[in-house]
């Protein structure tokens, strides 16, 4: 009987200390493991060519802390002495389930939010921790409703970061905002229970496909597109309705395509090749070295050297001279997004034209009277 007991205690030991995979969670879990498949905090290094060849263009793995935090070897990548390799299956999980469950704290800093882990008790199944109301145990963990979850986890990553020339690269959050906002667009409830056995009924679990850019609906909702003519001009009035800035991520761009159409034929266009011509309706940030070159991986700015954005709920009204409008005109306002924008795709030698094809996310349109 001893002889079991110290095997069951010994095993109990080996399963505390263990890294649950988010495969791990598939067993329980299907439906929100499927959600996760979907979303981009399942992309890594290994799976994304655009954060790959990021990555691989700078001297150390700067990107860990928000794109790999499982990973056990995060300070050596971030110090250069080693670089992401598959074997390791913190790695492979990318933003995992278990990382994301295990937060307990945040801490604001100047250069990026401080994220402190849970700490467990040797010989105790782990706990894993989320907002969800008189969660069940499994046997692979305890569950427990912690505060974090409603005000603060996503603000570990999705807050801001600063580059080592403490130029800011990323900026997502003000001060006075917190998880609640992230949570209620990107995490809505939809139907299904949050696991398979569904031991007290429950009938919907919050979103964990993380809907964002890659989401269609939510491109389309995320902006407004107002037009009007009069005059030998056209107004847009573009808004923003996400309470975070219309471009986040630095190497994104959006912008405007605004044609004056005419039996068929586009006699007008704001821009003749390039989008970044009309500087008025292209979002995007574009950082220099300090030689003063444009640098279109992030890691090596010294500072900005251009940028076009929408704020929190802004509103832009941009206006066109167009020298001669017709009756029965068709102006057509398109907005989109490039995930890679030139200068990035350049210099990480992007190939996937999925980053770099223009990708709709709103469209409005009216006849000129």
């Amino acid at each position: 009987m001893k002889k079991l007991l110290f095997l069951s205690v010994f095993a109990l030991s080996l399963f505390s200390a263990d890294y649950l995979t988010n495969k791990s969670c598939h067993e329980c879990h299907p439906d929100i493991y499927d959600e996760y498949q979907t979303s981009y905090h399942s992309k890594t290094y290994f799976n994304d060519e655009l954060h790959r060849k990021v990555a691989q263009k700078i001297p150390v793995y700067d990107c860990g802390r928000c794109h790999m935090p499982a990973a056990k070897n995060l300070k050596e990548m971030e110090e250069g002495k080693t670089t992401p390799n598959p074997i390791h299956k913190e790695q492979k999980d990318a933003v995992s389930c278990f990382y994301c469950h295990q937060i307990a704290y945040v801490k604001k800093a100047h250069k990026f939010n401080e994220i402190t882990m849970a700490r467990q008790a040797e010989g105790y199944k782990p706990s894993l921790y989320g907002s969800l109301e008189d969660p069940d145990d499994s046997d692979k963990h305890a569950m427990v409703k912690s505060p974090i979850y409603d005000k603060y986890a996503c603000m570990g990553c999705h807050s801001h970061k600063r580059n080592n020339q403490d130029v800011m690269i990323f900026k997502a959050m003000d001060d006075n905002q917190d998880s609640r906002e992230c949570i209620k667009c990107h995490m809505p409830y939809i139907d299904g229970p949050v696991e398979k056995m569904n031991k007290k009924s429950r009938n919907r679990h919050r979103s964990h496909y993380f809907a964002g850019i890659h989401d269609e609906h939510m491109r389309s909702k995320s902006v407004d597109i107002t037009l009007r003519a009069d005059d030998g001009r056209i107004v847009v009035e573009l808004e923003n309705r996400m309470p975070h800035p219309l471009v986040i991520h630095p190497s994104r761009m959006k912008y405007l395509k605004l044609q004056v159409i005419r039996d068929g034929k586009t006699v007008w266009q704001n821009f003749k090749k390039e989008p970044t011509e009309d500087k008025e309706g292209a979002f995007y940030t574009e950082f220099e070295d300090e030689s003063g070159k444009i640098v279109g991986i992030p890691y090596y700015a010294k500072k900005v050297h251009y940028e076009n954005n929408l704020g929190p709920k802004e509103k832009k009204e941009i206006v066109y001279k167009v020298s001669s409008l017709h009756k029965d005109d068709r102006i057509v306002a398109e907005l989109y997004v490039v995930l890679a924008k030139p200068s990035c795709a350049a210099a990480a030698q992007i190939e996937d034209e999925s980053l770099t094809r223009p990708i709709l996310m709103k469209k409005a349109e009216i006849t000129v009277e």
